[in-house]
Formats: C-alpha cells, sequence, structure tokens
C-alpha cells in the first residue's frame, strides 16, 4: 500500500471498509433456512427463555451443538432486537476479528513483514467463503475465530513470546471445545506440527504453566458437557457417539453425505479468484526451492485437514473454513516472489476478469429471463456493479502508486464490495427463493393473523416462528426429517408442540387446536388424506412454494 500510512493503519482501513460492506443491508432479507434459522430460533428462545444451558429448538430441547453460538447470538438479539440484523452482526463481528489475525500470523510467519502480512490478510478476508460464513450464521465463524486466537496464541509464544500467549492458546481451544467440540483443535495443533516439522526448533520443557493450561481447556470446553452428564448420564453417549463418532462416520447420521471429491471442487470455488494464482505459481515452483516452513504450511494448514475434513462422511462447504488463512498466506508467499513484470500481468488479467464479471452484474436484470434465471430482480440492482466499475476505472487513472501489488489487492476490494452490495438487494427481492419465510410472517402480521396459533404442516420452519417472535405448532406426518430428540424432555409436554397426526391418541387434541382458528402453513397443498381439516379453513393464500389456510375471522 502507498507509504503515507502504515501497514497496520491500511489493516484497520481495509477492516472498516468490509465490516461496512458486511452490515450494509444485513436485516434486508430474512434468516434462512435451515442452518441459520435454527440458530436464530434457539438463540431466541434461550434469551427468552433465561435458560443459557439447555437449548430449545421450537420448545423442545436441542443439544447438537455447545452453546456459545447460541450465546453470541443471543447477545446481538438483545443488543439490536429479535431480527436477522441482530442474529448476524456478531457473526459480521467474528470474521472482521479473523481478519486482524491472519495479519497476526502473517507478520510471524513474514518474520515481521507488515506488507505481507497485510496482503494475506486482505487475500483472506475477501475468499468467498470468508464472505459466506459472515452473511449465514452458523458455529463456523466462531468456532474459525477461537481456532484462529489459539494458533495465533501458540505461534506468538514459539516466537519467542511471553506465557500469556500461551494461554491464550489455550483459552482459544477452550472456546473451541465450547463452541463445536474436538474439531476445534484441527488447525492449531497443525500450526504446532508445522512449526516443529524437520525446523529444528528448540523444545520448550514442561512446567506447570502447561498443566495450567491444560487446566483452563478441561475448565472451559469441557464445562457445559460436564454439567449435562452430571445431570444426566445418557448425555455422555449422545455426546462421544451420536455428535462426534457418527458426525464423522456415518453418511446417514444428519444427511449431509458427499463424495470424497466434494472439497476438491469446492475450495477453488471459495477461494476464487486467488487460487488460481496460487496453483499457477505453486506448480512453476521448485519443491526443493520452496522454505520448509512454507513447506509445512502447505502440508500441515491446508493438505492434512483437508484430507482429514475429505474423510468425513458429513461435508458442508463451511466446515473447512480452517484451511483458508493458510491458503492466504500461502498465495502471498507464491506471488511475493514474482518480479513487478510478472505481478503485473497477473493484475491486467485479473482486472479483465473482473470487470467482466461486473458487468455481467450490471446486464443481469436484462439477462434474466433470458438465461432462464426465475428470480426477481429490480433494474436498480445494477447501480451496485455500476458503482464498481466506475470505481475500478478511477483506480486505473487515479492510482499512482508504483508497485503492482497494492493496485492488485485494491482491485479485489473494489470487486468484493461490489459483490456483497449486489447481493443484498437480491436476497431482499428472493426471500422466498433464498429459503427465508419472512413474506410468510409480514402477510400473516399485516392481516394480525399471527396472533392466533400458527400450525405448520410437516415441515420444521425455526425461520417463520423467529420472524413471528413466537413459537409455532409442528403436525407431523411422514416427514421424517423433522422427528426429534425427545429423550431428554422431563414430561410428554413437547407433544403439544409437534403433533403426530398419525397416532390416534393426538386426534382430540388436533381438533382442539382446529377449532380455535389457526392459521396452517404448507408446502404445497395439503394432502387429500387430511382433506377432512379444510371445512376449519375457508380461505387460503399462495405465496411461493407455501400455502397459507386461515379461517378469515380476523
Amino acid at each position: 500500500m502507498p507509504a503515507l500510512l502504515s501497514s497496520r493503519t491500511w489493516l484497520w482501513l481495509f477492516v472498516v471498509a468490509l465490516g461496512a460492506g458486511l452490515l450494509l443491508g444485513l436485516g434486508s432479507w430474512g434468516v434462512v433456512e435451515s442452518s441459520e434459522a435454527r440458530y436464530a430460533e434457539i438463540s431466541r428462545e434461550m434469551l427468552a427463555a433465561g435458560d443459557w444451558l439447555h437449548p430449545r429448538l421450537l420448545g423442545i430441547q436441542h443439544f447438537h451443538k455447545p452453546p456459545v453460538t447460541y450465546w453470541l447470538t443471543a447477545a446481538g438479539i438483545a443488543a439490536l432486537g429479535p431480527t436477522a440484523l441482530g442474529v448476524r452482526v456478531p457473526a459480521v463481528l467474528a470474521v472482521l476479528a479473523q481478519v486482524v489475525l491472519v495479519f497476526g500470523l502473517g507478520k510471524l510467519l513474514f518474520k515481521g513483514d507488515a506488507r505481507h502480512a497485510l496482503a494475506a490478510a486482505i487475500l483472506y478476508g475477501t475468499f468467498p467463503v470468508v464472505l459466506i460464513s459472515a452473511l449465514n450464521v452458523t458455529t463456523d465463524a466462531y468456532l474459525m475465530l477461537w481456532e484462529l486466537v489459539a494458533a495465533y496464541g501458540i505461534l506468538r509464544y514459539l516466537h519467542q513470546g511471553g506465557w500469556r500467549w500461551f494461554y491464550l492458546f489455550w483459552l482459544g481451544l477452550g472456546l473451541a471445545f465450547l463452541t463445536k467440540g474436538p474439531v476445534g483443535a484441527v488447525l492449531p495443533l497443525m500450526v504446532v506440527a508445522a512449526h516443529y516439522f524437520r525446523q529444528a526448533q528448540p523444545r520448550r520443557p514442561f512446567t506447570v504453566h502447561h498443566l495450567l493450561g491444560l487446566g483452563l481447556l478441561l475448565g472451559i470446553g469441557l464445562s457445559w458437557y460436564l454439567y449435562l452428564v452430571a445431570e444426566n448420564k445418557a448425555f455422555l453417549d449422545y455426546f462421544l457417539w451420536k455428535q462426534t463418532a457418527e458426525r464423522f462416520a456415518n453418511a446417514d447420521a444428519f444427511k449431509r453425505a458427499k463424495p470424497w471429491w466434494f472439497y476438491l471442487v469446492l475450495v477453488p470455488v471459495g477461494s476464487l479468484p486467488w487460487v488460481v494464482a496460487l496453483l499457477v505459481q505453486a506448480g512453476r515452483t521448485r519443491w526443493a526451492a520452496v522454505p520448509r516452513q512454507w513447506r509445512n504450511v502447505l502440508v500441515f494448514w491446508v493438505l492434512v485437514p483437508l484430507l482429514f475434513f475429505s474423510l468425513a462422511k458429513s461435508k458442508l462447504l463451511l466446515y473447512l473454513l480452517p484451511i483458508f488463512p493458510g491458503l492466504a498466506l500461502l498465495t502471498v508467499y507464491y506471488l511475493g516472489q514474482l518480479t513487478d513484470a510478472a505481478l503485473y500481468r497477473w493484475y491486467v488479467v485479473m482486472s479483465g476478469v473482473l470487470a467482466l464479471l461486473m458487468a455481467g452484474l450490471c446486464l443481469l436484470p436484462a439477462l434474466a429471463g433470458a438465461l432462464g434465471i426465475h428470480l426477481e430482480i429490480s433494474p436498480l440492482t445494477s447501480l451496485w456493479p455500476a458503482a464498481g466499475i466506475v470505481a475500478l476505472v478511477l483506480q486505473q487513472m487515479l492510482w499512482t502508486q508504483v508497485r503492482v501489488a497494492p493496485r492488485l489487492l485494491a482491485l479485489t476490494v473494489i470487486f468484493t464490495l461490489t459483490l456483497l452490495l449486489t447481493a443484498k438487494p437480491l436476497l431482499h427481492q428472493n426471500q422466498l427463493v433464498a429459503s427465508s419465510t419472512r413474506p410468510l410472517a409480514q402477510w400473516l402480521q399485516q392481516r394480525h393473523l399471527d396472533q392466533g396459533l400458527v400450525l405448520v404442516y410437516d415441515e420444521m420452519l425455526p425461520s417463520l416462528s423467529f420472524e413471528l417472535n413466537k413459537t409455532l405448532i409442528t403436525l407431523q406426518h411422514d416427514n421424517d426429517d423433522i422427528k426429534r430428540e425427545t429423550q431428554f424432555e422431563a414430561d410428554k409436554n413437547w407433544q403439544k408442540l409437534l403433533v403426530d397426526m398419525n397416532d390416534p391418541a393426538q386426534q382430540a387434541y388436533l381438533k382442539s387446536l382446529l377449532a380455535r382458528h389457526p392459521v396452517l402453513i404448507v408446502k404445497g397443498e395439503l394432502e387429500d388424506f387430511w382433506g377432512w381439516m379444510l371445512p376449519y379453513f375457508p380461505q387460503q393464500e399462495h405465496l411461493g412454494p407455501w400455502t397459507i389456510y386461515y379461517g378469515g375471522w380476523q
């Protein structure tokens, strides 16, 4: 970056710019099914009940994940209200903190070179997968934060830092365990392995600090698990087997089975456009010419975690977030070996490609119909990519910086902000397509139908419950995906919130609900088998894939 400002100042300017791009319009679309809606609703119910140790989803206990994500999301709701904005702001802040931590890791690995560290932080903050983790709330953004805290703490300690960094490592590990369990140790342990593997690093003696650090990990990371096991011994098998071993080894346990090569496709997509430069330059560089430190970063920060997560049967893109700091740092290392002339060629290619993409976004409203894209796209949506193209042209004309690297980074920042600001209106205009039920909630609220009972047929819709700020009643017919783990419920009150329509013993309760003039939400149409219920709902309304049955008494 221009020498008028320090690299640290440019880092904070980038964090502010990225934060503005993420936060602007962040609440313009409703929470999305299924993961984000689930975390949002559990957090809302947790805050409403004041029970911070027993997460509940639609009124029934739900122990799939430890509570840190719910706590942080509930904090956002407490500060900003039960809105999509309140749910997402903590995740955005977590991602911005990750960018700062990648800068810190870069300074350590690049031996204090703040310019290279800055480049790594900017690359990381512009990876598509990182942006997705900021805009769609799951455990992964927070898990990545704690993993980076632990990784930075241990690497700072190993680079002759004080004991406080050693304790930061254990603190980060403990919070990672309390966010998603043992998987949170992957990146920090790989950082340690990369530091020592064939690098002749001096060994640190075992001291009382190691015992205290381990105690910190156990005290924080296992606290919630041990509390629940003490409350009910059945939790031990539940956590060790169902939520840990089965998630890794059983492809059908949580219906997230993907082929072994799934991540080999998604990792490059999640790190565009930089992954192209990384692969090309790595392919052109002799392995023997790469310093041991960077070989270890490639092997332990990227390849070993990639293999580990690929072996797991349950796969989602965001599970692989821990490898992306390594990809950012490696890209900066490889590009840092190039001359300005070679970098300029990359700059020209990337300028052309990104300009074409922004031009395509400008034309999207006109091309949507011709391309068969069934989305609502307002012509005004083109203003953001048009502004991005203007910014790109001005950068080309007015930037007097001689060095190419800062121009390349600025180009990427412009494109990232353009992409973020263009995506928000698209999500707002197509909420039903994006699996948000906010339009349903708004329709019910406008007619005051939300004041009575709201029943949902054969679907679990935490997003609608969140948007209405009330717990809905689910009617289960033959959708096994909405079966709940009720073994930890103290009584049968959960049957008032999850009604088994096939159970003769619950027919009387179902009819009592229908007699109270509820609203019934159905995906598609109500099956003929349940046609006897239609007289309770003389009116219907269709919104996207949903049918709203109601009594017209409003």
